[in-house]
């Protein structure tokens, strides 16, 4: 088992109604990486500047997450984002947004990276993700995320890295964008025909919706009192569904896919409850485990 996740490591500064942060460590690989990590290896393609110290890699390497493959820039800057929540923790508020490495990075893979079974490529420019796809041949599973700045920006590229993965995870929002659709149901079934076998539209706080040719089933997120800061939520539900896609790939059917939406909900709904990765970083998996027994509790009825 091994997984190899593309994307960002990143500081980010932000507020919400319940505290801040300044400079803390995020970016998509990251909260990705370490919600994987509970099933099985990741690997890390990056770029970071000369900013990005050792107690940030720490956070990676102390729960075995292999950070061979991220390239530090001599004389650069690692991404930057600031941004802020209002009471709707939904909605985020960029305020500042500085690529700094980001905006010249070229995945550099080694083997190790090219030979994982699964591939995640996150919000990266669509180009890129082409490229990577087309490195990583032995990878018999890939998924997808991007955002709004491509749909709109780099819409036909997007469209046919999409078609060359097997799952896309987008929010609702990002899925009628992209196709024009206004009802959720017809977007994610316009998206389909474009290739992937598996459509998850993440909807935050109201949990996520996985379709496919064959069945459709959603999940509530799990109910929660406190909610600090919603930042790097998708990418820990990502993660989380993936991750335990990755361990069960050889039963990959749609028992395990279900279950992988529960475990990407139970990782994103622990990824909110503190700023960053505070949280998921202490995080154990009697943790999870319990947590996804309560769940089941919530969503189950009978008829």
């Amino acid at each position: 088992m091994s997984l190899t996740a593309v994307g960002s490591l990143a500081f980010d500064s932000v507020s919400t109604p319940f505290g801040e942060r300044e400079r803390m460590l995020g970016g998509s690989a990251v909260h990705f990486a370490l919600a994987a990590n509970f099933f099985t290896e990741v690997k890390i393609v990056s770029s970071v500047g000369e900013d990005f110290g050792e107690a940030e890699i720490d956070v990676l390497t102390s729960r075995g997450i292999d950070t061979t493959d991220v390239e530090r820039v001599e004389g650069g800057e690692t991404f930057f984002w600031r941004g802020s929540y209002e009471y709707d923790m939904n909605l985020a508020t960029t305020e500042e947004t500085r690529l700094n490495v980001l905006e010249s990075f070229v995945p550099k893979l080694t083997d190790g990276s090219r030979g994982s079974e699964t591939l995640f490529l996150g919000n990266i420019q669509p180009h890129l993700q082409r490229q990577v796809r087309a490195e990583c041949e032995q990878s018999n599973f890939a998924g997808l995320d991007s955002m709004n700045i491509w749909i709109e920006n780099e819409r036909e590229t997007l469209i046919e890295a999409i078609g060359e993965v097997d799952c896309l995870l987008l929010n609702d929002a990002e899925i009628r964008q992209l196709t024009g659709e206004a009802n959720l149901t017809r977007a994610a079934r316009a998206v389909l025909e474009m290739g992937p076998k598996i459509v998850i539209a993440k909807q935050g706080e109201y949990g996520a919706a996985l379709f496919t040719e064959e069945f459709f089933f959603a999940m509530p997120g799990f109910p929660l009192e406190d909610v600090m800061d919603p930042t790097g939520a998708g990418d820990s539900f990502a993660g989380g569904f993936l991750g335990y896609v990755d361990k069960h790939r050889d039963e990959l059917d749609e028992h395990t896919l279900r279950r992988g939406m529960a475990y990407g909900s139970v990782l994103a709904s622990f990824n909110v409850e503190e700023f960053g990765t505070e949280r998921v970083a202490r995080l154990t998996e009697d943790e999870i485990e319990q947590r996804l027994r309560e769940f089941r509790q919530i969503t189950h009825f009978e008829i």
